[in-house]
Parts: structure tokens; C-alpha cells; sequence
């Protein structure tokens, strides 16, 4: 079975080769993302191709494989907007993704941009880098055990954000669309509004569903308490953008942290230093440091969400191969 992996960082090569051995796949890893016909191509001979997040499998690249023989498209991702499912189907692809890997990953980062925004360590270091040590009203802070921290979202991701603030000495609510049972020892399940209203820090760990749109919206900041935090580790189609642009220089936002963009791919994974931004959202968002924060994509950049995914991954691909059961098949 000889497969193509997509957005292979240097890094990310050792955790491949060594999930591989109990499965004995031809791997052939790149750096490319599938963004281009010519990356398209690049799985001529290829039986399967495993893509990452901003590796767009559209009705184009589709009919490439479909046309280069690929028998399977599989993603490393828990999303799958990336492949036009529906025309996959069409196609008769068998495809299958990745629901979960670690949850510490991406709670991790939200407690990161949070402390350090909350710190204005950001702040403070970019004056120390120009050899200023000065310190300023901007650096002074709260505890965060003397903060109400409001997860949104409390799915796996968000349960483990919540016990690590708790661990922190913060007073952690939080809202689900579901009432979640066994938390009530790090986190007061209570209504949005509610976590809005007494959260020095909102971080958001809910999925994006295409029908409901944004979730942070000029009435969600509207709600939000004045000089909050806001993180956004988990999906960038969950924020209007433009609303948050707003809300940080008008004060109503301390300070925006973020690990993902809507319309990121333009940006995320390339080098752009010393040229304007096409999209002038991004380039206000940039602009906008120390207060705004912004990674590109890290949250599941770790040893241990790496090795989840790709050995979830060949996996997939071993169920579908041998027509076993594949519980996660997109289907």
C-alpha cells in the first residue's frame, strides 16, 4: 500500500516512520499541503493520500486522483470541511478522519495565550527584546485564582481547559449545548450569558457547525464583561472577525488570543515577513500585537496529538483496505 502524506513537518517525520512499523506502509511524506493541481499530482502511483487541515481535497483535486487510480482519501483532522464529501461519494472514495486525539494539546494553547495575555508577557518581552526593561502600567495584572474563567464548549478539549484553570485556583463556569454530568468538581455548568457576563477570561472549545455560523458575534462581545479575554483555540469560522478587530481597539477586549483564522489557509504556513496581507482583517489582527496573539495552527502540534492522529490515521486506512469495520468513516 503506497501512501501520500500531505504537510509532513520535519519534526512530524520520526513519529510517522515510527507508528509505520506495525503497519508496513510505502510512505512518502512531504511538506506540501494539497492546494495545487501540481500537489494534486503528486500522487500519481500513490493507493491512498492523507491529508492535514488546509489540504483542500475540491472537486478538482478529487478528479485528479479519481483520474491517478488513488483508492482512498483519508484527513489526520477532526474536521473534514477541507474534502468536498459529497462529490468524494460520488467519486466512490472511502474516506475516514480522525474524531479525537489529545485533548491536553489544544487546552494547553488556550491556557497559554490566556496567561499570557492575562500577564502581558507578550507585551513585556517585545520592549525587553529592544533592550527596555522598564516597567509600565500595562504589565500590572490579576491573579488568575482571583479570575471567573468561562469555557464555552465542554466537550474533551474543554473539560481539560477547565480542570487545568481550576488546578491554576481560578473560579471556572462553563456552557454546553448539553448537560454535562461528572464536572462539578473544576466547573459550575451555567447559561452563556451567564459566563459572558462574570468571565475575566472566555475561552472557546465548541465545534463549527455550518447552519448555526459565527458564535462570537458583536452581540456574544456585547455580553462579554468589559476588559475580558478572549481565546479561540478551536475553530476560526467561529468568530466574526471583524467584530473582535472592533471590540480589542475600542478596549471592550483586553486582548484576543487565537490559534486558528477564518480563511486561514491564505496565510497559515507560509512566510510572509515584511509584506502587506492581502485580507486586511489579518493585517489589522497583526497590527493589533501585543493584544491580539495569533498561532498559526499549533494547537495539535505536540508529540503526543501527532501520534494520536497518524496512528489513528493508518489505521483507518487498514479498515477500509481490508473492508473491516472503520468506525470512523466519513460517511
Amino acid at each position: 500500500m503506497k501512501v501520500l502524506c500531505y504537510g509532513v513537518r520535519d519534526v512530524e517525520v520520526p513519529i510517522f516512520e515510527a507508528c509505520n512499523k506495525n503497519f508496513g506502509y510505502d510512505l512518502k511524506l512531504v511538506p506540501d499541503y494539497l492546494n495545487t493541481k501540481e500537489s494534486a499530482e503528486m500522487a500519481k502511483g500513490f493507493d491512498a493520500v492523507l491529508l492535514r487541515g488546509n489540504c483542500f481535497a475540491n472537486k478538482q483535486n478529487l478528479d485528479i486522483y479519481k483520474e491517478l487510480g488513488v483508492k482512498y482519501v483519508l484527513t489526520r483532522t477532526a474536521g473534514t470541511d477541507h474534502i468536498d464529501v459529497a462529490y468524494a461519494k460520488e467519486l466512490g472514495f472511502p474516506m475516514a478522519f480522525v474524531p479525537r486525539y489529545s485533548p491536553n494539546a489544544i487546552a494547553e494553547m488556550a491556557v497559554t495565550q490566556a496567561m499570557m495575555l492575562l500577564r502581558h508577557t507578550a507585551y513585556s518581552t517585545s520592549r525587553t527584546a529592544k533592550k527596555n526593561f522598564e516597567v509600565d502600567s500595562v504589565m500590572f495584572s490579576k491573579e488568575v485564582r482571583n479570575c471567573t474563567v468561562g469555557v464555552v464548549g465542554l466537550g474533551r478539549i474543554g473539560r481539560v481547559a477547565a480542570q487545568i484553570f481550576h488546578g491554576m485556583g481560578a473560579t471556572v463556569i462553563g456552557q454546553d449545548v448539553f448537560q454535562i454530568k461528572g464536572i462539578e468538581d473544576f466547573c459550575t455548568q451555567v447559561e452563556l450569558d451567564e459566563v459572558l457576563a462574570k468571565s475575566d477570561i472566555v475561552t472557546i472549545h465548541a465545534p463549527y457547525i455550518k447552519e448555526n455560523g459565527a458564535l462570537v458575534t458583536r452581540d456574544f462581545l456585547k455580553k462579554m464583561k468589559d476588559g475580558a479575554i478572549l481565546i479561540n483555540c478551536a475553530r476560526g469560522q467561529l468568530v466574526d472577525t471583524e467584530a473582535v478587530i472592533e471590540a480589542v481597539e475600542s478596549g471592550k477586549l483586553d486582548g484576543y488570543g487565537c490559534d486558528v483564522l477564518d480563511g486561514e489557509a491564505e496565510i497559515f504556513g507560509k512566510d510572509l515577513e515584511g509584506q502587506k496581507l492581502e485580507n486586511p482583517l489579518f493585517e489589522k489582527l497583526v497590527a493589533l500585537y501585543p493584544k491580539v496573539l495569533i498561532t498559526p495552527h499549533l494547537g495539535s502540534n505536540t508529540d503526543e496529538a501527532v501520534k494520536n492522529m497518524v496512528e489513528i490515521s493508518f489505521e483507518n486506512l487498514k479498515n477500509l483496505a481490508e473492508n473491516k469495520d472503520c468506525p470512523n468513516k466519513i460517511k
